[in-house]
């Protein structure tokens, strides 16, 4: 078990995302079943135009999510330098309550994980702008065992 704290990790450690597609602005809170996060809509983000970012964008928040949450788990259960392949995720329900995310608006997300077995989880997500509920999401996520 180990005794790495949050304060001791980047969102690299946690996340295997990088460049443009690491959205995560701030870890908020995470646990080894539960993580809530801090993102900030960005021209550079995957469907931006000039009006703003579609919401299907708001999956990928919700998986960044749970990748934080699963993440830490990994590391506190397998230790920092632990295999850090990346999830694949299938959507199993999500619903929008927002045509566009404008830009420069902060979105929080808090996702959950809901069912954990080996390698598979199923994963709540909720995802918030102004305090108004934007979007719900509940994900599958399989990563592949170790070779």
């Amino acid at each position: 078990m180990s005794t790495t704290t949050l304060s001791d990790l980047t969102l690299e450690d946690l996340l295997p995302h990088r460049g443009n597609m690491l959205l995560v602005k701030e870890i908020l809170e995470v646990d080894s079943k539960t993580a809530r996060a801090l993102f900030l809509v960005d021209s550079s983000w995957p469907m931006a135009d000039e009006n703003g970012v579609h919401p299907l964008i708001l999956v990928e928040l919700a998986a960044q999510t749970a990748g934080i949450c699963n993440g830490w788990d990994r590391i506190r259960t397998k230790g920092r330098d632990s295999n850090q392949m990346g999830w694949i995720v299938g959507i199993k329900k999500a619903d929008f309550a927002i045509d566009c995310l404008p830009l420069g608006s902060s979105i929080m997300a808090r996702a959950e994980n809901t069912y954990s077995f080996e390698n598979l989880r199923e994963v709540s997500c909720e995802l918030t702008m102004d305090n108004q509920i934007i979007g719900r999401a509940t994900l599958q996520l399989f990563q592949a065992g170790e070779q």
